[in-house]
């Protein structure tokens, strides 16, 4: 089987998208997980493939893979790299387009200036929906770690995220809690680790250990739990600037009820084919 595919990164959190709507695409995980290896396949983060619409509320359909082959919810940088990709291949017109998730309908809109503001949904902080075990909906939880205690808030940005605040981004132990709380049977859906350094009651620092991928150089749906959770927490007020290894996104939210608007840009590498 030949697939066509184009390379996109936002922020350096790099994606192979796949043209569902030309052109058949039926992956086994093996697969995904080859076209993600960086010796082997083509290299990414996370694979994105771009189908049709199956109801017409939405422009299109929007399914993610980690480079494990996994499929999961959402992934924001990789909902802007989704815009300008379907708008660069002349599969829309329009600036702003509905998508359909597994976890619900997202509303990406490319700006005049290059770059994408996505509403990413009301972030969710009930225990069950998120999925996290817990008794109580506290927004500051203790997670055993290894063997000492964390203090996370877990939260939902239509995938799970578990958020906590370091002094020194550069000197936070992701490396070694990272896969812990990925995998942290608290999280029966695995986790994505956030380590967070107030940086100003509008900017912080984020550095995110993906679930199914590892420590990324950015996370779109990661920056914005970290901003939420440190909003609710009262520890931040919007917009918030967050700066990642790969560069920055600008997050909004208005608090409770209301949805998250993340900004940022998204780039294409490179186009082409290969065989799988």
């Amino acid at each position: 089987m030949k697939l066509k595919f184009t390379k996109m990164h936002g922020l350096g959190n790099d994606f192979v998208v796949l043209d569902g709507v030309r052109q058949p695409v039926t992956l086994i995980p093996a697969q995904f997980r080859h076209l993600a290896d960086r010796h082997f396949g083509v290299g990414c983060d996370q694979i994105l493939l771009v189908e049709k619409a199956s109801t017409p509320e939405v422009d299109f359909q929007y399914r993610i893979f980690n480079a494990d082959g996994g499929e999961v919810e959402q992934c924001g940088n990789g909902a802007r790299c989704f815009v300008h990709f379907v708008h660069d291949q002349g599969l829309t017109e329009k600036k702003e387009i509905r998508v359909k998730t597994m976890s619900g309908v997202i509303c990406p809109r490319l700006e005049a200036d290059g770059n994408v503001t996505v509403d990413m949904g009301l972030p969710v902080f009930v225990p069950e929906r998120i999925p996290f075990i817990s008794p109580t909906s506290d927004l500051v939880q203790t997670l055993r770690v290894g063997d000492e205690d964390v203090a996370i808030t877990a939260v939902s940005m239509g995938n799970p995220h578990a958020v906590q605040v370091v002094a020194d981004i550069d000197a936070a132990p992701i490396a070694e809690q990272g896969p812990l709380i990925e995998s942290h049977p608290r999280f029966p859906q695995r986790v994505n680790a956030g380590f967070m350094q107030i940086a100003g009651r509008q900017a912080i620092r984020l550095r995110v250990f993906e679930r199914g991928a590892g420590e990324t150089l950015s996370c779109g749906t990661g920056a914005c739990a970290a901003v939420v959770a440190g909003i609710a927490r009262g520890l931040l007020d919007s917009p918030v600037r967050v700066s990642t290894r790969g560069g920055e996104l600008t997050i909004a939210w208005g608090g409770f009820g209301t949805t998250v608007l993340m900004s940022g840009p998204a780039c294409t590498v490179f186009t082409g084919e290969i065989e799988l």
